[in-house]
C-alpha cells in the first residue's frame, strides 16, 4: 500500500511511495507526532539518481522487518536534497560535524525538537566493510533514547553548540585580488594530478568550475601550467568512461582516479557546468576536438534532458533494471556482435573504446578513449576524415542497439536554480562557439522560468508538471539573475536587465546577512530550521554567496551604483582567508576575483544591425576576457539601461565603447581599432 509521500511531487519521495515504512515528507506534522509518541525522528534524506539511495532503499526500507522496527521505535522522515537543499545543508553540517565526513544516503537522528544527536549516511542491512548493521543501530539509537535520555540530550547539545560557534574564518579587511595568483600555482602543485588530468584522488569529481577558473587566469597573465592542468583534465575527462562517448554528457563523477568507471547517473548542473568550460577551452586553445565535446554536450543537454516547454529536467539514474550502469555497459560479445553486424572491423573499434574479452569493470565494459583518437586513427593508417566517417557509423550502431534497452529513471523535475545554470552554460558557450541554437534554447528556458516559476512576485525553486512549489533560495534568484544577465549580454535585450536586477533586489534585501555579511540560503521570512545555513562553498554547484558576487559586480558596471559593488567585496571579504589555502573549493569566487584583478569593464556597441555591428561584435566576443561585459543592442533601446544612455551610433555608423566604472574611452567604429582597445 502506498504510504505519505503517494501524493508527493518529488520523484525522489515518489520512488519511495510503496515502502513498508511509515514515511512523512517533511513538516511540522510529523515532529508532532514524534513529540506525541516520544520517539526519535529518523531523517533520511537522497536523491533520486543516488545509487547507494537505491541500495539502502532495497536491503532496508523495502524489507518488512527493518521497516516494522522503523515504524515502531521512529517517527520516519524522507527529503529529497534537490527539493529541499535547506533542510540538507543545515543537517549535512551536524553529520559533518559528528563524522567528519558526508554524503548520501545521509540518516540523522533527531530528537523530536529537530536536534540532531546520532547520524551516518549509507548503512547496510547486515554488517559489512566494518560498518554496523542498519537493524543494529536502529536498537542502539532507541534504547539510548529511552534508557540514557540525558546522554542523548547531551550529544544534542554539543551538536548545536558546535555548529553556532563554526566559524570559517574572519573577513578579510579588504579584498586582495591578486591572491588568486598564489591560488593557482597551489592548485597546479598541490592538487592537479599530472599523470591522469583532474585534480585530487578517487573518487574525482569534474571540478568544472576550478577549471574554468584557471582558463580565465590564462587568459589573463599568459601562465602556462593553470592553461595546461584545465586542458589536461578537459582531456582526460573526455576520453574517459566518466563522458558518454556515444550519446555525449557527462555522469556525476569517477569511482578511479583515471576516470574510467563512473557512478552512471547523469546530473543537470554537472554538464551545464562542463559545457561552458569546454568551450571556453576550446576558444583559448584553438581546438575543434574541445569545441566537439561541448557540442556533444549541449547535444546531450537539448535532446536529452529538455522538457516540451524548453525547461531541462534535473537527471537520470545511475541504475537500470536494478542494476548499476547496465544501460551504459557492454558484454563483450554483445560489442563484437554489434560491431559485426554494422559491417566494421570489431578488433579495431573494440581496442579504439578500450573494451576486452574479460571486461575492464565487473566482467563488463565501460566505453572510453584509451589513446586520443588523432594518435589511433594514425596507428590505423586511417586519415582522420575517415577515422571520423567510420566512427560515426559505430556510434549510430552503438546508439541504436544501447537505445533497445530499459533506459536509466528520469528525475523530471525542474529546478529554478539548475535551470539557470543550463541557461548560462548554453548561452556562453552558444556565443563562444557561435551556435545562436543553444542561445536560443536559452532564451526559450529563461522565459519559461520566469512565466512559471514566479507566482504573485515571488521566485519558487521547483517545478513539475506545471505546478511549481517552494519558495525559491538564494541559489535561485542568484543564478537566474546571472541567467539573465547572461541573455542580456547574448541579445542585446533590455528586459534581461529588468528580471536581473528585480532578482537581484529581492536576494539583497531577503537574505542578506546584515550582521556578518554576505547572504543566507534561507530567505528571512522562511521556516525557521535547526540553523539557517550559509553556504560559503562552491561545491557540486556554486554557492549562492558567489554567484551573487559576479551579479553585484556585473551590475555595479551595468547601473554606476556602486552599492552593487560594496556588496561583492563584502562577501568577497568572506571568502578571502580560505581562497589561498582551499582553492579547490572556491572555483567560481576566484573567478570573480579574476575580473577584479583584470580590471572589470563594459563593451557597449550600439548601432542598426548589419556588417559594420557584426564585425564589431565579432571582435568583442572572439576572446575569453575576464571581466569584460558585452552588450550589444539597437540604439533605441539605450535608455532602459545605465551604461547605455547617451550613447549610439557615430556619423550613423555603429559605434563600441569600453568603458570602466561608467567612464568610457571615445567611441570607436571600426573593428581593428576595438581589437586595439581590448588586447591592448
Amino acid at each position: 500500500m502506498a504510504n505519505r509521500l503517494a501524493d508527493s511531487t518529488s520523484p525522489y519521495l515518489q520512488q519511495h511511495a510503496d515502502n513498508p515504512v511509515d514515511w512523512h515528507p517533511w513538516g511540522e506534522e510529523a515532529f508532532e507526532e514524534a513529540r506525541r509518541r516520544d520517539v526519535p525522528v529518523f531523517l533520511s534524506v537522497g536523491y533520486s539518481a543516488c545509487h547507494w539511495c537505491h541500495v539502502m532503499a532495497h536491503e532496508s526500507f523495502e524489507d518488512e522487518q527493518v521497516a516494522a522496527v522503523m515504524n515502531e521505535r521512529f517517527v520516519n522522515v524522507k527529503v529529497d536534497r534537490e527539493e529541499r537543499p535547506d533542510v540538507d545543508a543545515v543537517y549535512m553540517q551536524a553529520v559533518q560535524s559528528m563524522t567528519g565526513h558526508g554524503g548520501w544516503p545521509m540518516s540523522v537522528f533527531l530528537t523530536p525538537g529537530g536536534a540532531p544527536f546520532f547520524a551516518g549516511t549509507y548503512w547496510p542491512k547486515e554488517p559489512r566493510g566494518g560498518m554496523p548493521d542498519f537493524p543494529k543501530v536502529l536498537g542502539a539509537v532507541s534504547e539510548a533514547w529511552h534508557e540514557r535520555r540525558d546522554e542523548v540530550l547531551g550529544s544534542a547539545e554539543r551538536i548545536a553548540t558546535a555548529i553556532a560557534e563554526h566559524r570559517e574564518g574572519e573577513p578579510a579587511e579588504q579584498v586582495d585580488p591578486s591572491i588568486v595568483d598564489a591560488a593557482a600555482r597551489a592548485t597546479v602543485a598541490a592538487a592537479w594530478d599530472r599523470e591522469r588530468g583532474g585534480f585530487g584522488r578517487a573518487p574525482k569529481f569534474p571540478q568544472a568550475m576550478t577549471i574554468e577558473w584557471l582558463l580565465h587566469h590564462h587568459a589573463r597573465t599568459g601562465a602556462d601550467e593553470p592553461l595546461e592542468a584545465a586542458v589536461h583534465s578537459l582531456d582526460a575527462m573526455a576520453r574517459g568512461g566518466i563522458h558518454d562517448q556515444l550519446a555525449g554528457g557527462f555522469a556525476r563523477y569517477s569511482t578511479d582516479a583515471s576516470w574510467l568507471v563512473p557512478h552512471f547517473e547523469k546530473m543537470l548542473y554537472d554538464n551545464a557546468l562542463l559545457l561552458p568550460a569546454y568551450a571556453a577551452g576550446a576558444v583559448i586553445t584553438d581546438r575543434e576536438d574541445l569545441a566537439r565535446v561541448a557540442r556533444s554536450t549541449a547535444h546531450y543537454l537539448l535532446g536529452e534532458l529538455r522538457t516540451a516547454d524548453g525547461t531541462f529536467v534535473s537527471a537520470t539514474d545511475a541504475d537500470s533494471e536494478g542494476v548499476e550502469g547496465r544501460y551504459f555497459v557492454w558484454p563483450y560479445d554483445e560489442l563484437v556482435a554489434v560491431l559485426t553486424d554494422a559491417g566494421v572491423d570489431p578488433d579495431r573499434w573494440t581496442a579504439f573504446l578500450g573494451a576486452r574479452p574479460g571486461g575492464n569493470w565487473e566482467g563488463v565494459n565501460v566505453l572510453h578513449e584509451p589513446v586520443p583518437r588523432a594518435r589511433f586513427a594514425e596507428q590505423q593508417g586511417l586519415d582522420p576524415d575517415a577515422f571520423e566517417a567510420e566512427w560515426e557509423r559505430v556510434r549510430a550502431a552503438l546508439l541504436e542497439h544501447r537505445a533497445q534497452r530499459v533506459p536509466p529513471g528520469v528525475d523530471d523535475k525542474v529546478l529554478t536554480d539548475w535551470n539557470a545554470l543550463a541557461v548560462r552554460g548554453l548561452v556562453r558557450a552558444g556565443g563562444w562557439l557561435g551556435e545562436p541554437g543553444w542561445v536560443a534554447a536559452g532564451v526559450a528556458a529563461a522565459e519559461r522560468l520566469h512565466a512559471d516559476h514566479v507566482i504573485d512576485g515571488r521566485l519558487h525553486h521547483a517545478g513539475k508538471a506545471g505546478k511549481v512549489h517552494i519558495d525559491g533560495f538564494l541559489e535561485d534568484h542568484a543564478l537566474l539573475a546571472l541567467a539573465d544577465l547572461e541573455l542580456l549580454q547574448a541579445t542585446g535585450d533590455p528586459r534581461w536587465f529588468d528580471h536581473a536586477q528585480w532578482l537581484a533586489t529581492e536576494a539583497h534585501e531577503r537574505f542578506h546577512d546584515a550582521d556578518e555579511g554576505g547572504w543566507f540560503q534561507t530567505a528571512h521570512d522562511a521556516e525557521q530550521l535547526y540553523a539557517r545555513p550559509k553556504d560559503r562553498w562552491d561545491n557540486a554547484v556554486p554557492a549562492g554567496t558567489s554567484v551573487m558576487i559576479e551579479v553585484c559586480l556585473l551590475l555595479a558596471g551595468l547601473t554606476g551604483d556602486l552599492a552593487w559593488r560594496d556588496r561583492a567585496e563584502e562577501g568577497l571579504k568572506l571568502f578571502q582567508p580560505n581562497l589561498e589555502q582551499m582553492p579547490i573549493g572556491y572555483g567560481w569566487t576566484l573567478r570573480q576575483l579574476e575580473s577584479l584583478a583584470a580590471g572589470p569593464r563594459e563593451v557597449a556597441i550600439l548601432g542598426r544591425p548589419g556588417d559594420d555591428r557584426d564585425q564589431l561584435e565579432a571582435v568583442a566576443r572572439r576572446a575569453v576576457r575576464p571581466g569584460t561585459f558585452v552588450v550589444v543592442t539597437d540604439p533605441d533601446h539605450g535608455d532602459r539601461i545605465p551604461l547605455l544612455e547617451g550613447r549610439g551610433e557615430v556619423e550613423g555608423r555603429p559605434a563600441a565603447y569600453v568603458c570602466r566604472q561608467m567612464v568610457c574611452d571615445r567611441p570607436v567604429t571600426d573593428a581593428q581599432e576595438l581589437a586595439a582597445l581590448l588586447d591592448g
